[in-house]
């Protein structure tokens, strides 16, 4: 293969009315993959039939289909397993990729010289209605004083802001590039992202080990993309059950991965009182999520061994790690 080759990975589960116009989208890229995977998470609606019968032409395309439902994190590994292009262009179903998404990020991450950068995100933008203004969905990945983990211009209208390429904190798993090297080398037992998270936040965990290991994140605003985002704080009501459970674990669970003596020290006070926000609302409102307290507590063992593993690979000063909590961009 050639040292700029990419393959998409996709992970389904009741995807089966996006792909028909999904791979379309996938099989106008230029320059085209050298492979194409989508991991099937035992869908019920005939998704890993669909994704067989639209498949690009002319590429390596392959479609498995998982007997249970792995999640992101767990469709995600499989699909990377099964590829072995030197970069990995992420892509939900629910994405639409412009023509150039992939040869953008590819020019930017293989151009920058200074710096070791691990990933590449571009313009995200949301469907809208005709005669709608467009909004964006992320331009790269922020952190707040929390501990929560956004999408930066996230429902603003799009007013041609963001017009430079960034070094960012993260990149969203939903449409984002990424160098194998790097996935490689920020594997935990073999798990580039991490089957734990099964579906929530596991991007945002990518991210820390990327940083944690030197890598860098860039946003690219001439590569655009649409995505048709469901899973929105103000729409946690209508999520299903089984994804909010998981944020809600997810969230902790990236704190008990990544948080050092010296942030918790930092912003104990922020993220203290969204804590007792959180056990708040889920026993008045989300009783149904309590079960991820219990999941923690079970798991403590395998969460503070996962988490010695993880820190001990670190080899970025934890100062330069906390700068991304006040700053939600680097110059290039």
């Amino acid at each position: 293969m050639r040292e700029t080759d990419y393959a998409v990975c996709t992970v389904t589960h009741d995807d089966a009315a996006d792909l028909p116009e999904f791979l379309a989208a996938v099989g106008r890229l230029e320059p085209g993959p050298a492979e194409v995977m989508v991991v099937d998470c035992a869908s019920a609606d005939g998704s890993a039939e669909a994704a067989r019968r639209h498949l690009p032409a002319g590429r390596r395309g392959r479609v498995v289909a998982l007997s249970e439902n792995l999640g992101f994190a767990g469709g995600a590994n499989r699909a990377v397993a099964e590829t072995s292009a030197p970069f990995v262009l992420s892509l939900n179903a629910d994405t639409r990729p412009s023509p150039g998404f992939a040869g953008d990020l590819i020019r930017a991450l293989t151009d920058e010289g200074r710096y070791r950068v691990g990933a590449a995100t571009g313009r995200l933008l949301r469907f809208v209605e005709p005669g709608e203004p467009d909004r964006l969905d992320a331009c790269g990945m922020r952190l707040t004083r929390t501990w929560r983990h956004l999408d930066r211009e996230s429902g603003r209208v799009d007013q041609g802001q963001l017009q430079k390429t960034e070094r960012v904190f993260g990149a969203t798993g939903a449409a984002s590039l990424f160098r194998r090297e790097a996935l490689e080398d920020v594997a935990v037992e073999g798990e580039v992202f991490l089957e734990e998270f099964h579906s929530f936040r596991e991007d945002a965990e990518l991210a820390f080990r990327l940083r944690e290991r030197g890598w860098e994140v860039l946003f690219v605003p001439e590569a655009r993309a649409r995505h048709r985002r469901f899973n929105l704080p103000a729409r946690r009501s209508a999520m299903p059950a089984a994804v909010n459970l998981h944020s809600l674990k997810n969230r902790y669970l990236l704190r008990a991965y990544h948080q050092t003596p010296r942030n918790l020290a930092r912003f104990l006070l922020p993220t203290l009182w969204r804590d007792l926000a959180a056990v708040g609302y889920v026993l008045l409102r989300e009783r149904e999520s309590l079960a991820a307290y219990g999941w923690l507590w079970r798991n403590r063992s395998t969460i503070l061994r996962r988490r010695r593993l993880i820190q001990a690979r670190r080899t970025v000063p934890t100062s330069d790690i906390d700068r991304w909590f006040t700053h939600q961009a680097r110059p290039r």
